[in-house]
C-alpha cells in the first residue's frame, strides 16, 4: 500500500526528468533568461513580486518568465497541474536563473545544467518553526521513504535570508552549505519602508470600513496547521464574546487566517461591531501596517511586523502537540518577543492594560534582521546579476 501511494509521485518525478532532458538535449541554457515560479497563486506575490518588479528596473534587457499556477488538490486540479509542470521543466531546463519562494517539486528530480542556477527566496522571514530536512521524522516533515525517491529542498544554488543568525536553521532545512546562504534581507519588507504607499493603504481602508475609525486594531493571524495545501479544522483559542467585552469600546479585531485556511468561522457575524474576517482586499503586509498590536500563535509573521516596533502577543492551546508534531530552531518561550497565554482573559487584560515591552521586539528586530533599510530586493538582484 505504502508503494502504491508513491505511484502519482513517481510518475509526475519520471515525466518531469524526460520532459527536462528533451529540452535539454534542443535548446540552451539562455543567459538573459530569468524564470520566477509559485504554486501557491496564479500571480506573483510577497518575495517573488518584489524581485521581479526589481529585476525589471535594474536590467529590462532580462528575459523573465513567470510561472504561477495554484495547486488544487481535486482530481481535476492535479492534472491541469502535472501539465502545467511539464511546462515548467523548460523554463527549468533553459533559464539562466530560476527563482522559486517555497517547495517546488520539479527542482528536487533534476540536475542543474551548466550556467544555470535554482534560487530560494524562502517566503518566511527568521527562522521559528522548523521545516524541511529539520522535520525528519516529524508527523509534518517527508518520510524516509519520500526522500528515497524526491530530495526535498536540493539543488539550491543560492538562499537569501533575513541575518545571519538564521543560516545555521537554513543549511539543516535545505541540507546544504552555509556558504551558499547569504543574508541580505526578505524582498517584501521593503513595503514597510514605503510610507507614502501607507498613506494610500490607510485612506483606502478606512472609506471601506468607516466604522473603524478612530479604533486601534488588534490584528489576529494564526499559523497553516497542516502538512499538505489545506487545513479543514480549525478551533480559535480566543474567545471573541470576552475579547467584545472588555476591550469593544476602544479595539476592533481582524482575523486574517493563511491562504491554506481559507474556511468559515461558524458565529463569529454576532460580533460584527467588532470582528471583520479579513479574506479578500488587503495581503497580510498591509494588514501588519493597518494593524496597532498582533496576537498569533506560532507564525512567521512576527518577524515582519518586528520592523514596525509595535506590540506582539501570543495565544495558543496547543503547543506541546505542535512541539511534537513540528517543533522550532529556538525554545519557544524563550524566543518569542512577547508575553505567551493560553486563555483569553489575562491576554485581554494585557491588551487593555498595554503592558507592552517595545524594548524587546526591538531586540528581536535587530538580531533577526541585519539590514533595515527597505533595500533588500536592490540588494539581492545586484547580488544576484552580479555573479
Amino acid at each position: 500500500m505504502k508503494h502504491l501511494k508513491m505511484i502519482p509521485t513517481l510518475l509526475t518525478k519520471y515525466s518531469i526528468q524526460f520532459a527536462y532532458a528533451l529540452s535539454s538535449l534542443f535548446f540552451k541554457v539562455d543567459p538573459n533568461k530569468i524564470t520566477i515560479a509559485t504554486y501557491r497563486s496564479n500571480e506573483l506575490e510577497g518575495n517573488l513580486s518584489y524581485i521581479a518588479n526589481e529585476i525589471d528596473r535594474n536590467d529590462p534587457r532580462k528575459k523573465r518568465f513567470v510561472l504561477a499556477k495554484k495547486f488544487n488538490s481535486s482530481i481535476g486540479g492535479k492534472v491541469s497541474y502535472f501539465f502545467h509542470l511539464i511546462r515548467a521543466s523548460f523554463h527549468l531546463a533553459t533559464s539562466r536563473f530560476f527563482i522559486v519562494d517555497d517547495f517546488y517539486f520539479p527542482i528536487y528530480v533534476v540536475k542543474p545544467r551548466n550556467g544555470s542556477e535554482f534560487v530560494q527566496l524562502w517566503h518566511a522571514a527568521g527562522a521559528f518553526k522548523k521545516f524541511g530536512w529539520s522535520t525528519i521524522g516529524k508527523d509534518f516533515g517527508p518520510s524516509e521513504d519520500y526522500l528515497k525517491t524526491v530530495k526535498v529542498h536540493s539543488n539550491y544554488s543560492r538562499v537569501y535570508v533575513s541575518s545571519e543568525k538564521v543560516i545555521p536553521a537554513y543549511a539543516e532545512a535545505f541540507n546544504m552549505p552555509e556558504e551558499q546562504i547569504f543574508p541580505l534581507g526578505v524582498p517584501r519588507t521593503d513595503y514597510f519602508y514605503n510610507h507614502e504607499e501607507h498613506k494610500k493603504l490607510r485612506i483606502r481602508f478606512y472609506q471601506q470600513y468607516p466604522q473603524l475609525d478612530g479604533k486601534k486594531l488588534i490584528l489576529y493571524a494564526p499559523t497553516f496547521r497542516g502538512k499538505s495545501h489545506y487545513q479543514e479544522e480549525f478551533t480559535m483559542p480566543v474567545d471573541l464574546e470576552l475579547m467584545r467585552k472588555k476591550l469593544g469600546d476602544e479595539y476592533a479585531f481582524i482575523i486574517h487566517l493563511h491562504p491554506y485556511m481559507k474556511l468559515h468561522l461558524s458565529g463569529i457575524e454576532q460580533y460584527s461591531d467588532f470582528v471583520i474576517h479579513m479574506k479578500k482586499g488587503y495581503n497580510i503586509q498591509e494588514l501588519l501596517v493597518l494593524a496597532d498590536i498582533l496576537v498569533t500563535d506560532y507564525s512567521s509573521v512576527i518577524f515582519d511586523y518586528s520592523l514596525l516596533k509595535r506590540p506582539i502577543a501570543f495565544i495558543a492551546d496547543d503547543l506541546e502537540e505542535y512541539l511534537k508534531e513540528r517543533d522550532f530552531y529556538y525554545p519557544y518561550l524563550d524566543f518569542i518577543p512577547g508575553p505567551f497565554f493560553t486563555e483569553t482573559l489575562p491576554l485581554a487584560n494585557w491588551i487593555k492594560e498595554k503592558g507592552y515591552n517595545i524594548t524587546k521586539i526591538e531586540e528581536f528586530q535587530q538580531e533577526f534582521f541585519d539590514y533595515t533599510d527597505g533595500r533588500a530586493s536592490e540588494r539581492i538582484v545586484k547580488h544576484l546579476l552580479s555573479k
